[in-house]
């Protein structure tokens, strides 16, 4: 039995010391076993579900799920701690100066009136923070373990501000339809997929473009995928009811016949 006194309702330094005794020996063997890279997708999986929360504008969720990727932070903190690099506190100070500093509108004598001025603000002083001295210093500090969708949408609103962009939106998709040739044409070519200008690279040339058409729309490309799936899911569940019998022994008239019906049918839903 550990040195804990248990109470009704817990503070910030009590989850730190929960935490520290997790790890501590005596402590819990699974937690204490853990490392950054052991538990990293959980800090991913616990991010999205307090997405989903939000979302679906659920309180109760989000007090729950906010926790969840509060203790990760403290999880990871204490990690570090014990290696003596730095320990939550030091996160603490880094986020709060980051904020004063990003925020001299507020906290100096710098003046912004608008969301747009703020954000203009932002991008130099964080440029000014890494040390970054051109665009393609702040486009590579795009993490890669973004969702593929989302970095290209950063990528290209980070080269559109110094005018690397389309003028029209007419102008991306004629870019669009060139690379989905290019793409028929690595089909159609019998090259491995992942050779020079194989299926592979023309797929990804095909989703960039798509995504720098939603881009300069207005529209979130990741949100745009989810909205296709979320479709695609009602028009399959629509086919598999209405077909009588198991789908893998429909013929592919039937089955088209049977996508072409439920589309007809939730798009009149729809309207």
């Amino acid at each position: 039995m550990v040195d804990f006194q248990c109470k009704s309702r817990y503070d910030w330094e009590d989850l730190v010391e929960i935490i520290r005794i997790l790890r501590a020996p005596g402590g819990c063997p699974w937690d204490g076993e853990q490392t950054h890279l052991s538990i990293r997708r959980c800090f991913l999986e616990e991010t999205y579900e307090v997405l989903d929360a939000l979302d679906r504008d659920d309180p109760r969720d989000m007090c729950e799920e906010l926790g969840d990727v509060l203790m990760q932070v403290v999880f990871h903190a204490q990690i570090e701690r014990e290696r003596g690099r730095f320990d939550v506190n030091d996160v603490i100070d880094g986020v709060a100066q980051k904020m004063v500093f990003r925020h001299p509108h507020v906290f100096a004598n710098t003046k912004a009136d608008t969301s747009d001025e703020v954000l203009v603000n932002w991008e130099i002083l964080k440029r000014q923070e890494k040390g970054q001295k051109s665009t393609a210093d702040a486009i590579e500090s795009v993490p890669h373990t973004l969702p593929s969708l989302w970095r290209a949408e950063k990528l290209q609103s980070k080269t559109a501000k110094v005018g690397f962009t389309y003028t029209e939106t007419v102008d991306a998709l004629k870019k669009l339809e060139e690379e989905v040739r290019e793409l028929r044409e690595a089909l159609e070519s019998g090259r491995s997929a992942d050779a020079p200008h194989g299926v592979k690279e023309e797929v990804g040339d095909v989703l960039f473009m798509a995504c720098n058409v939603a881009r300069m729309e207005g529209v979130e490309a990741e949100e745009a995928l989810h909205c296709a799936c979320d479709k695609f899911n009602s028009r399959f569940r629509a086919v598999e009811q209405s077909a009588g019998k198991p789908l893998d022994e429909c013929s592919k008239e039937e089955l088209l016949a049977l996508w072409r019906k439920a589309k007809e049918n939730l798009d009149a839903k729809s309207v």
